[in-house]
Order: C-alpha cells, then structure tokens, then sequence
C-alpha cells in the first residue's frame, strides 16, 4: 500500500470519528497542520521517533508532549500516537492534506489554480470566484499564479476541468481555424 493511499484510510477514519462526535472539523485541521509542520521543521524529531532503537513508550510520550504543547484536541492527540507506535508519523503530511480536501468537500468548497497574464485586483478575483461558483455549483476558492506567457485572460483548473480564457489558446484556435481553410 502506498504512504499516500495509507494516509488516506487514517484521514476519512479520524473524519469520520470527527463528524460522529459533532467535533469541530476546523479546528482539527489547524491542529493536524500544527502537528504536521513541527514534526517537517525538526529532522531530529523525525529521526527519534523513527529510530528502531528508542523504545514505543518513549516516542510515544515524546509525541504526547508535543501534542500537549501544541493544544491539539483529543482525536489528533489519539491520532498522533497511534501513528507514532506504527512508526507511521511519515503520513502526517499526507494525512494533512487528505483532511483538509475532505473538509472543504463536506464543506462544498473547491479549490481552483487559476492562472493569468497579470496579477488579478481583489475586484476581478471575486468576480472569478464567483463566476466559477455557478458553473459548479460550489463554493470556489482560488489559488492565483501570473505567466505573462498567456498575454491576455485566465486559466482556471478545477479538479481536472480546465477553463481556459487565455488570449493564447484564442489565437493557438484561430491560427488553426485559418490552416483548415
């Protein structure tokens, strides 16, 4: 089973315990990213807590007192030294992230790349958004890149739908509208 296939039975379990307890789904996230980003900042922790020589109990607590610092709620502690007996503490990233893109679809959200020509106004972002929340029905929130190579308009990828608006690919069409004739 691959590392990211793992992560993501342990992110719909602790998922679904969230949403059976009424818990805040929020606040989980934020306290998996706070857990996650220590444990990426501090190769020294990693390697402690992966090395076959230092016994559970110890790793274990190790992680409990992170936890502890950090405020995390119950289900991330449990979590966190679940992982942390299996050695597993390597999902964590990966968990992340599979958590949060379940939040945001029990929460109707979807991210979309979008990338245009010139750096978006705050005006023509919510426009975008908006305008990408009735073609899909869903809340939209947009990640926005600059690539002068597109002269003109946007691109906006959602899922694995492109919409593409980019003066280039226009004239890309035009230029292969007048081959054909």
């Amino acid at each position: 089973m691959s590392l990211r296939t793992a992560a993501n039975r342990y992110a719909k379990a602790l998922f679904d315990v969230a949403v059976t307890e009424n818990a805040d789904l929020a606040t989980i996230a934020g306290d998996l990213s706070a857990v996650s980003d220590v444990i990426a900042a501090n190769t020294e922790l990693k390697l402690a807590t992966e090395r076959a020589g230092v016994p559970d109990a110890a790793r274990v607590a190790v992680m409990e007192q992170i936890a502890d610092r950090l405020g995390v709620v119950p289900q991330v502690k449990k979590l966190v030294a679940v992982l942390t007996r299996g050695r597993r503490l390597e999902l964590m990233k990966d968990l992340t992230d599979s958590f949060h893109e379940r939040l945001l679809a029990h929460q109707k959200v979807v991210r979309a790349d979008v990338t245009s020509a010139v750096p978006l106004s705050p005006d023509q972002t919510r426009v975008l958004e908006q305008s990408l929340s009735q073609a899909t029905g869903k809340k939209v929130e947009i990640t926005a890149a600059v690539d002068p190579a597109l002269l003109g308009g946007v691109v906006a990828r959602i899922g694995s739908t492109v919409y593409d608006g980019s003066v280039r690919t226009q004239l890309s069409r035009l230029r292969q509208e007048l081959v054909r004739q």
